[in-house]
């Protein structure tokens, strides 16, 4: 059984944050020769560190292998923690500067495709005219990871296009505020032979030629919902991409038939892509866009003026106000959880 740690004694004499900066970077390169070359200092300085944090620690951090050094689970731990710890002294640093100066700063924003396509662009516009001298930086991030971008700290929010009911599945540690729902619409060429129909049945469309988003994309499990409820079957798509503008030339230059957010087609014909919306009813086909933080994280003065301005577009953009005077958004609701 472990000992329990005296902090008084043990950690918070001995501990310091230099130690942890020397124990994250020997996890980093694998390695404690490659970590001390990086950090400048000898190698056996980077040992007694690492043992001096395993003494006060009492458990072993590191394992040795002939594949390099692993941390262990306790090592996994401090680690995890660590990471954070260094994050929230950044911030600090971030915090001051601030209100050293309320006009300076920067904002590290990830994005999936839909919201980057069409929300992101008019955010930073607006959001860079009021304050010039504060840096964004942004990532168009694969939805696998978007939520790890956040916990690894690498963005203070993305901003996500997901089906309502996935919503509910989101882990404790996030808070997730929806800005405004989007409705998903067939789209076909504007010179299809479909393009010329008033109304046209789902079923109609099934053996078409079919152009959507991977299979582990979010928007998967919602096409096959909408698919469902008209009775039928998801088709197999001939192309299956997640680039918003690959499947908007494919389709705007063939018979490929896709599904695309209100808000991108319109912002694709406002670039003259030659796309249209076919009159097909369809069940089931709203996703939510939403601007995602890491909940016990303390958001910094700038990133709570950048998460402001994108609740002011997005509620620009549910009124069909688009503050590119361009692309409209066909939301019908707008809500927040905070």
């Amino acid at each position: 059984m472990l000992r329990k740690i005296d902090w008084e004694s043990q950690i918070g004499r001995r501990l310091k944050l230099r130690d942890l900066h020397v124990f994250s970077t020997v996890v980093q390169h694998g390695s404690m020769a490659k970590a001390a070359r990086h950090l400048g200092v000898s190698h056996p300085t980077v040992s007694e560190v690492i043992a001096d944090l395993e003494h006060a620690l009492g458990v072993r951090l590191l394992d040795r292998s002939a594949r390099g050094i692993e941390p262990t689970i306790y090592g996994d731990v401090l680690l995890k923690r660590s990471v954070a710890v260094f994050d929230e002294l950044k911030q600090s640093i971030r915090d001051i500067e601030f209100l050293s100066d309320a006009t300076t700063g920067e904002v590290r924003v990830g994005s999936m495709e839909a919201p980057w396509f069409t929300l992101l662009p008019d955010v930073i516009r607006r959001f860079s005219q009021q304050y010039p001298r504060i840096e964004v930086h942004t990532d168009l991030i694969d939805h696998s990871e978007v939520f790890l971008a956040l916990r690894e700290r690498r963005c203070d929010c993305v901003l996500i296009a997901m089906p309502i009911g996935l919503l509910d599945e989101v882990a404790d540690d996030l808070t997730v505020e929806i800005l405004y729902d989007d409705a998903v619409i067939v789209t076909a060429s504007a010179h299809s032979k479909w393009a010329r129909r008033r109304k046209i049945e789902l079923a109609e469309l099934i053996d078409e030629p079919w152009i959507l988003a991977g299979p582990a994309s979010w928007s998967r499990p919602l096409s096959e919902e909408i698919f469902r409820a008209a009775g039928l079957s998801r088709p197999n798509p001939r192309i299956a991409s997640n680039s918003i503008i690959l499947r908007a030339r494919l389709i705007a230059d063939s018979p490929y038939l896709g599904m695309l957010l209100t808000s991108v087609l319109r912002r694709l014909i406002a670039d003259a892509y030659a796309l249209t919306a076919l009159p097909v009813d369809l069940r089931a086909n709203t996703l939510s866009i939403a601007v995602v933080t890491l909940k016990n994280r303390t958001l910094s003065p700038v990133v709570e003026r950048f998460i402001k301005c994108v609740r002011e577009v997005s509620k620009a953009l549910v009124k069909g106000q688009a503050p590119s005077g361009r692309a409209k958004s066909a939301s019908a609701r707008n809500s927040q959880n905070t």
